[in-house]
C-alpha cells in the first residue's frame, strides 16, 4: 500500500474480458454473461473503446437493431477513458463521477492491465460511495445551470443572430424557436 492509501493496483480486477470491433453485439453479450460482467473492453492491438449493457440496450436493443448482425464497432464507446494504476482510488472515484462513468480501464505502458469499477472502490472504502456521489450530484447541477445560461451567437434552428439564446436539449435557439416548439423549462 501507499502510505495508508489504496491505489487503483490494489483494488482493480486483473485481465479484463476482451473484444474486437469486428466482433458482433451478440459475441460481446455472451461474453458479459459468461462472465457475469457489464462491460467488454474493445481492442485491436491496443484498447480503443469499451462496449457496456447501456450500450447494448440504447444503441441496439431499443433501436430494434438485430445483436448477431451489428458489429461493435459501430456501437461502442469511444474514446476510451482510462486511468494509471498508481493513481489513488480516491481520485479514480471522483473521475468516474466527474466523466459519469462506473468503470475505468487500468493502462500502463499502453497495455491494459485491469479495470476498475465503481463496485471495487465501494468494497473497499464506503466513504468513497459518498465523495462518488457528491460529485454526480456536483455534476447534474453544472449540467442544470448550464441549461439556464443565456448566450450569444447563432440560432441552430433559424441561423438568426440573438444575444438570447437558450439551451434546449443540447441545441442553442432563439426565444422565437422556443415559443414555436412550445417548449417549457
Amino acid at each position: 500500500m501507499n502510505k495508508g492509501r489504496i491505489i487503483v493496483r490494489e483494488a482493480m480486477k486483473m485481465k479484463p474480458v476482451t473484444v474486437l470491433p469486428s466482433d458482433t453485439v451478440k459475441h460481446a453479450a455472451s461474453m458479459m454473461n459468461k462472465h457475469n460482467i457489464g462491460n467488454c473492453i474493445v481492442t485491436s492491438g491496443k484498447p480503443i473503446g469499451i462496449i457496456t449493457e447501456s450500450d447494448i440496450v440504447r444503441k441496439v436493443v431499443a433501436e430494434g437493431k438485430p445483436a448477431e448482425k451489428t458489429l461493435i464497432k459501430f456501437i461502442m464507446t469511444t474514446p476510451l477513458l482510462i486511468i494509471d494504476p498508481y493513481i489513488d482510488i480516491e481520485e479514480a472515484a471522483k473521475t468516474m463521477a466527474k466523466c459519469n462513468v462506473r468503470r475505468l480501464p487500468v493502462i500502463e505502458n499502453d497495455k491494459l492491465i485491469g479495470i476498475i469499477t465503481e463496485k471495487d472502490i465501494n468494497r473497499l472504502s464506503p466513504i468513497l460511495h459518498e465523495i462518488t456521489e457528491e460529485w454526480y450530484n456536483v455534476s447534474k447541477r453544472d449540467e442544470i445551470h448550464y441549461k439556464q445560461q443565456i448566450f450569444s451567437g447563432k440560432c441552430e434552428d433559424c441561423n438568426t443572430l440573438s444575444s438570447r439564446l437558450k439551451n434546449i436539449d443540447g441545441r442553442l435557439l432563439c426565444e422565437d424557436c422556443i415559443d414555436a416548439l412550445n417548449y417549457e423549462q
